[in-house]
């Protein structure tokens, strides 16, 4: 394949006899044009993504154009002291999400954690940002670190080792557990480090589950859902114990005390709700906002719980 410039389009002639085919790119990398090259140009490369062309000329410079405007994206990389033949993009990497990413926590060993649309819960790298390989000896060939299981958006990730000052009281001897929340209305419990495969399946809410999270002691497990119940579960089996049904709305986020024995909930029913662990019972209505609450969260110190929600203001509370 042969490609020659005029007037400003790039032309494509295949070899094997089919009509030459004019993609009208309008680029400016005619000759003599001071944005572009100043030479003949000798090669073209799309990168993966389709969203970058770079050209090389005989001259030694790179430019780099933007396809949708036809422009040069920034000045020509001048490093090359003599004509440039050939030009190879770094692979774009086939391992990202394909849908939207809705969220994101960042383990104790080490490893991010993202969840999607996709359906599917992603390692990352923190060095360089890089989705982790693994290499199987046994088989001979590398795989992406991936943990596949739901039907439908994963909504939460809850790490057992969040805590930061309690991370190795939290982890002893056994390996970071994840916990996950999604629209198919379920949970899984994983061991990302022992296995790629769920440690269990956790059923029982009757919608999705909006947001999960481990007690700071790695214990427990709270989930919050829109089938207007809170659900509590042992933190290393992922056995079922009990479900909180005093919300008249879907819940919306859970938060645990520093101490692990209060857990609180916020709901669309305008209400904040702290239950005793220990009881397995209500401990105290928190009313105060005229509108469902979206977020809440506990002060590391165990003394102070803020609200915020559709009033567009911040509502702490004092133990």
């Amino acid at each position: 394949m042969k490609a020659m410039n005029s007037d400003r389009h790039v032309y494509v002639a295949w070899p094997w006899g089919i009509e030459a085919m004019r993609l009208s790119l309008h680029l400016a990398i005619s000759h003599g044009d001071q944005r572009g090259h100043k030479n003949w140009v000798l090669s073209i490369a799309w990168s993966p993504d389709g969203k970058h062309l770079v050209s090389g000329s005989k001259s030694g410079e790179l430019c780099c154009w933007n396809p949708k405007k036809g422009e040069l994206d920034g000045n020509p990389l001048t490093g090359q002291k003599k004509w440039i033949p050939g030009i190879s993009w770094e692979p774009s990497p086939p391992y990202g999400h394909t849908l939207a990413v809705t969220c994101v926590k960042w383990g104790g060993d080490g490893i991010i954690y993202t969840g999607s649309q996709d359906c599917t819960i992603k390692m990352w790298e923190t060095t360089q940002g890089r989705l982790i390989l693994l290499y199987c000896v046994y088989f001979m060939f590398c795989f992406f670190c991936l943990l596949y299981g739901h039907g439908h958006w994963v909504n939460s990730p809850a790490l057992s080792t969040e805590n930061e000052e309690r991370y190795n009281q939290a982890k002893g001897d056994s390996p970071e557990r994840l916990v996950s929340g999604s629209d198919d209305f379920t949970m899984f419990l994983w061991e990302p480090s022992v296995s790629k495969q769920s440690k269990k399946r956790l059923t029982g809410h009757q919608q999705l589950v909006n947001h999960v999270y481990f007690s700071p002691d790695g214990k427990w497990v709270a989930s919050a859902s829109f089938d207007r119940s809170v659900r509590l579960w042992n933190g290393v089996t992922g056995q079922f114990v009990t479900a909180f049904r005093r919300h008249v709305g879907p819940v919306y986020q859970v938060s645990w005390s520093a101490d692990s024995r209060l857990l609180l909930s916020g709901s669309k029913d305008s209400t904040l709700k702290i239950w005793e662990i220990r009881t397995k019972t209500l401990k105290q209505d928190l009313p105060g906002h005229a509108d469902e609450f979206f977020a809440v969260d506990w002060s590391p110190d165990g003394e102070k719980v803020v609200s915020g929600g559709k009033e567009r203001i911040l509502k702490l509370w004092k133990g």
